[in-house]
């Protein structure tokens, strides 16, 4: 269990950065800070707050300390099913397959994205976190699809802005249970971590602000093929926002899908895929986008609903 401590902000850190200020009051890095707020555990007041949050004198911090033990190494490790979509000298394009995490973290044994490119020979970018070295989003582990890592320090520094500004276009199919009404339409409703559940998050007053757009692509008896995108990034976006319309994604018990839809699809966890991602080279600016196809799993279950 992680620990956690809460802390009134004194009078002479009024006015500064949460990463600045708190680094000062805990003893950590501002860059352990900032992974701490990127992910939902630094709350002011109730309320989970970023990294450049203005701290104010006699609000309350709470936050969930990271795990003490050893430093998180990267195993250079194959993973034969990770296919190279494009590299270059600034970025390396992959398509993700389903087990794998973007990066190392704390319970994670399995293989990595960053591992597999480390086996395979690919420079990566050094910037960011020991463990996150080059790593400028990410998918879940039980997500897969098209997936950008930097290989330079520049990519690395213009695709987090992008990311952080919005400009890059982020696209995903989804099949969800029943028939979404209307069938177009935005999301748009904060996330935060579940009460009760640290793996989990829902739609809270207090969360982080989330906007989702979908279309329905195709619709079967019992399910929808949504095509999906994001304009923030929040974790588990997706799948928080479609369960909370009562349209979880298939495969997906965990908000909530129904496992008799799963077992009939041959699903072992939820249809859920990065189609595209588009964004500016970092080299000269040019539009790219790259497109990762359905694995074996997903268009099975695609081919059962077709079939009737």
């Amino acid at each position: 269990m992680r620990e956690s401590r809460t802390l009134p902000v004194p009078d002479g850190l009024h006015g500064m950065r949460l990463d600045a200020g708190l680094a000062r009051m805990l003893g950590l890095s501002r860059s352990a800070v900032a992974t701490l707020a990127e992910d939902g555990d630094v709350f002011v007041d109730g309320v989970t707050v970023g990294k450049s949050h203005k701290l104010v004198a006699g609000s309350l911090l709470h936050v969930v300390l990271p795990e003490p033990d050893r430093p998180l190494e990267i195993e250079p490790t194959p993973v034969e099913d990770l296919e190279i979509i494009y590299h270059d000298s600034d970025i390396v394009v992959v398509d993700k397959p389903v087990g794998v995490a973007a990066h190392p973290s704390l319970g994670w044994t399995g293989p990595t994205v960053i591992g597999a490119l480390a086996a395979a020979g690919y420079r990566i970018s050094t910037s960011g976190a020991h463990e996150r070295q080059g790593i400028v989003h990410r998918l879940d582990v039980g997500t897969s699809g098209v997936m950008v890592v930097a290989a330079s320090e520049r990519a690395y520094t213009l695709l987090k802005r992008a990311f952080k500004q919005r400009t890059v276009d982020k696209g995903y199919h989804a099949l969800v249970q029943g028939h979404l009404d209307p069938p177009s339409g935005t999301i748009d409703a904060p996330i935060g971590r579940h009460r009760g559940n640290d793996w989990k998050f829902a739609v809270t007053a207090a969360g982080k602000p989330s906007v989702t757009h979908y279309d329905t692509l195709e619709m079967f008896a019992a399910a929808s093929l949504l095509d999906v995108h994001l304009e923030t990034g929040r974790t588990h976006q997706i799948r928080v926002h479609l369960s909370a319309l009562h349209h979880p994604c298939c495969g997906d018990p965990t908000y909530g899908a129904d496992p008799t839809l799963a077992a009939r699809l041959g699903l072992e966890r939820q249809w859920l895929h990065a189609r595209t991602l588009g964004f500016a080279h970092p080299a000269d600016g040019r539009r790219v986008e790259f497109t990762s196809d359905y694995p074996d799993d997903l268009q099975h279950a695609l081919d059962v609903l077709r079939e009737g």
